[in-house]
């Protein structure tokens, strides 16, 4: 690696693990690039989300600050195999991602909970002369869910499985952690393919 890259990787990685004034500095620092980033890269998004004005900056700041303290959190795992400004504006623009992704979801006119069994029967390619099979096995899967799925699991599969809701956004939502909801969505799993076993949609 380039001997100016490696020096300049070193001076990051001594500054933002010091105390005092010599941290704030390389904080400051780096939270002004970050910041650019995460601005370039919600403008970029914004079009398609109906961001705008204030909304967009706040975005942009929530996102550089949150990746400067997983930067700072994770610097010892930063291995100096990159430059560290093109490794910290990794996080930058998943942390950006991840806002532009609740947001969306905050404000979709979709309930997370909602029913659109027909959306979920134009997802199947179905062969040609298979389409009533296939409309049967959707209204399976609806009867086995309305059936033997607890009121929880419900809420959690349909929002999760049917309409695509980020599962941080609904953790959110719902004041659950992403870890819960991943069980509960595994026993639903479970549960929804033994009754489809057992009604004969699918194979043992």
């Amino acid at each position: 690696m380039d001997l100016q890259i490696a020096q300049d990787n070193q001076r990051w990685v001594l500054g933002l693990g010091a105390t005092g004034p010599e941290c704030e500095a390389a904080c400051e620092e780096l939270y002004s690039l970050l910041h650019r980033v995460a601005r370039r890269e919600v403008v970029r998004r914004a079009s398609s989300l109906r961001v705008y004005g204030p909304e967009l900056d706040d975005i942009a700041h929530q996102a550089a600050a949150d990746a400067l303290m997983a930067i700072r959190r994770r610097l010892d795992t930063f291995r100096g195999e990159s430059r560290f400004t093109t490794w910290a504006c990794k996080f930058v623009i998943f942390d950006v991602a991840t806002k532009v992704n609740r947001h969306f979801w905050r404000h979709h006119d979709v309930p997370y909970d909602h029913e659109d069994w027909s959306r979920t029967a134009s997802r199947f390619e179905v062969p040609p002369g298979q389409e009533i099979e296939a409309a049967e096995f959707v209204d399976a899967i609806s009867a086995a869910i309305k059936r033997c799925l607890t009121e929880r699991q419900r809420t959690v599969f349909m929002a999760t499985v049917i309409n695509k809701v980020p599962m941080d956004v609904l953790a959110e939502e719902l004041g659950s952690s992403r870890n819960a909801l991943y069980k509960v969505l595994f026993d639903a799993r479970k549960k929804l393919r033994a009754e489809l076993v057992s009604d004969g949609y699918l194979s043992q």
